[in-house]
């Protein structure tokens, strides 16, 4: 999913001293920390909107942009069900995210 949000992967952070996979990853001047631990949610019986479920959100400045990327690559989407621009999908861990443009 990084790539295909062209997000950089900072390699000056250390990759090998946890017990499990990470990646910080720089989007602008601000990075997230990603860590792919057991997940201990149901990948089946979650709503289908991401938006109904727990999920993280970032900001964008164009969903339309990211939702052609997404449609390209063949990864679903729903879009905010109170209409304003924004858009959910899933990991293949079945977590969610929302994409909210400012």
């Amino acid at each position: 999913m990084a790539s295909l949000l062209s997000l950089e992967i900072n390699e000056a952070r250390p990759h090998d001293k946890l017990p499990y996979r990470v990646a910080w990853l720089w989007v602008g001047s601000e990075m997230i920390h990603l860590m792919e631990l057991p997940n201990p949610d149901p990948l089946t019986g979650r709503p289908e909107h991401g938006g109904r479920d727990r999920h993280a959100c970032i900001s964008i400045r164009d969903v339309s942009k990211l939702q052609e990327i997404l449609d390209k690559a063949g990864i679903p989407y729903t879009l905010s069900r109170s209409g304003r621009p924004a858009t959910f999908t899933r990991y293949p861990d079945a977590n969610a995210l929302e994409f909210t443009q400012v």
